[in-house]
């Protein structure tokens, strides 16, 4: 091809530019592919020819037929365009693609390496903790005593207004300054369902499992519509605060309470709160009254197993009291709509 005289005039459109090129007259399909190859290097494998008004596309391997019998020469729409990609440019994106592949990773090995730190230290910290009092032994400061996790409960209604809930008692100056001065590091704050923890002649505001593992409290009202008094679900986390110490409901349960109280109370007032009275914010009587109206705090601190209020756990009495809790919720809530629709 190279000793005959070139005869054909061509131009071929690659990447917006146009390249004009001869060949012999005599020149195949295959001889422009090779041409493009050596001057634009573009391998032939990844060359694809586009030739209108026909006959079309051409991919590799390339026909070795005569260009002057494959397309119209003397047609003035004559368009031949060149798809593909440079050597070099090939050579970049697989040196990119692999620098990325790379750096994932490596990103990927740190963060696992990440996490496996942090499930030793969280076990660790349980191993530390289990059996007793959940409190970190110093060093850490007092943002080591706090609720370490807040979790609403997601299937029942408005969750994030439950999260802030948690989070404006896990914040409060009072409880604050009561946790760091006694220590009380609690893994879990959470919420309570209340028809869980509800039957014919009781409702339970708190509970605390396992001295500190989980602390949850009553936020809602029975039928699901609204939120309890703040100072009011207060006053029973610091009760639920005092059995992480003591577990039975005796003197010492009740000294420590009244000093949490006075302790939280104080640190309230300190912040922009009024005393209104010398009296202790929370006492027995207080609690013994509550308990007369179908109201009590807990059953002491307890461990594990099932815990159901009014003895006999269990019993198809309790069961369907609890299902008829839900339904006088549900016949309350749907009221509520249709009151609120009309």
């Amino acid at each position: 091809m190279d000793e005959e005289k070139p005869s054909l005039s061509l131009t071929i459109h690659h990447s917006g530019k146009s390249h004009p090129i001869s060949l012999p007259s005599t020149a195949t399909l295959q001889d422009l592919a090779s041409l493009l190859s050596s001057t634009l290097q573009i391998p032939v494998e990844n060359q694809k020819l586009l030739i209108s008004p026909k006959p079309g596309l051409q991919k590799p391997p390339f026909a070795a037929t005569r260009l002057d019998a494959l397309i119209p020469l003397d047609s003035p729409r004559l368009k031949i365009t060149l798809l593909g990609t440079p050597a070099k440019d090939i050579a970049q994106l697989n040196a990119q693609g692999e620098a990325t592949r790379q750096r994932d990773e490596a990103r990927a090995a740190a963060l696992s390496a990440s996490r496996q730190q942090q499930r030793k230290a969280a076990s660790a910290s349980a191993s530390r903790s289990r059996g007793g009092i959940h409190t970190l032994s110093g060093g850490g400061g007092d943002n080591s005593y706090t609720f370490h996790r807040l979790l609403p409960l997601s299937y029942l209604p408005n969750p994030s207004r439950s999260q802030q809930f948690l989070a404006r008692l896990r914040d409060d100056p009072g409880i604050r300054t009561a946790m760091a001065k006694h220590r009380f590091s609690v893994p879990l704050l959470t919420e309570m369902d209340p028809i869980e923890h509800t039957t014919q002649d009781s409702r339970t505001l708190g509970l605390n499992r396992n001295k500190g593992q989980v602390i949850e409290l009553r936020l809602r009202t029975d039928a699901y519509d609204g939120y309890r008094d703040y100072r009011t679900i207060r006053k029973t986390l610091c009760h639920e605060l005092a059995h992480c110490v003591f577990s039975d409901h005796d003197r010492d349960f009740w000294d420590l309470t009244a000093q949490i109280e006075r302790e939280v109370d104080r640190a309230d007032w300190k912040h922009g709160g009024q005393r209104l009275t010398e009296n202790d914010f929370y006492n027995p009587g207080d609690w013994q009254a509550m308990e007369d109206e179908g109201e009590v705090f807990d059953e002491c601190g307890w461990t594990g197993g099932e815990f159901v209020l009014g003895g006999s756990g269990g019993s198809s009495a309790g069961s369907r009291s609890r299902r008829e809790m839900m339904a006088r919720a549900a016949e309350e809530r749907m009221r509520k709509e249709r009151e609120k629709d009309a």
